[in-house]
């Protein structure tokens, strides 16, 4: 590999995934991300996608056993398979390490303590990635839909690894923006972790309630 590709980096710096392939190779990006999807789990992963919707539920409880970076690179790879507007992926994400940073966000986000969970993502939207001739409003709306839909597939990804996480839409922008160091706008914020304890379903509303028909 020549001095050119050992300065192409495709990783961002504190994150390497578990598996790390030759940044010199134009198509390095789906091959990694196929080889996440296709590796092998530390653990059992439920596969039954109603089970794990089923299952999911939102904590504020999360123990301190640290995220297997196996777990965080399916997670991160989930949101990269989420659909987007015209495939333009406009949306980045932000994931924090740092305690201090944490911290910072708690106050960000509402004095919401299990913001400091062990992993945290910040899905903000990036419009100018969408690349359609359509006035700022709709390619804004195309992007928190992208950033949206990322952060679902996260969520879902997150508890069929045996993990629980919790969705913050409470949070101050600005504040947000500045602890993170972008001008990105936020769209969620995504706690994860291994849960203290598991919790019960919870009832839904009447399907008539839900869904109506339209002739």
């Amino acid at each position: 590999m020549d001095s050119d590709h050992k300065e192409e980096k495709i990783y961002p710096q504190g994150y390497e995934p578990e598996i790390t392939l030759d940044s010199s190779n134009d198509d390095t990006r789906n091959q990694l991300l196929d080889f996440i999807l296709k590796s092998g789990p530390s653990e059992i992963v439920d596969t039954d996608l109603f089970a794990v919707m089923a299952k999911r539920r939102s904590t504020r409880k999360f123990s301190s056993k640290p995220v297997e970076t196996t777990k965080i690179d399916k997670i991160i790879a989930a949101a990269d398979t989420a659909p987007t507007a015209g495939n333009y992926q406009g949306f980045e994400i932000f994931y924090v390490k740092s305690p201090e940073k944490k911290k910072l966000l708690v106050e960000a986000c509402n004095k919401q303590s299990y913001v400091d969970a062990p992993v945290v993502l910040v899905f903000c939207k990036n419009p100018s990635r969408v690349k359609f001739d359509f006035p700022e409003y709709i390619l804004a709306k195309f992007a928190i839909q992208d950033a949206t839909l990322a952060a679902g597939y996260s969520q879902l990804a997150s508890q069929a690894l045996g993990l629980s996480s919790i969705w913050i839409g409470m949070f101050d922008e600005k504040k947000v923006m500045d602890v993170i160091g972008t001008d990105l706008t936020p769209s969620s914020v995504l706690c994860i972790g291994y849960p203290e304890q598991t919790k019960f379903p919870k009832p839904r509303r009447n399907l008539k309630d839900l869904v109506h028909v339209v002739w």
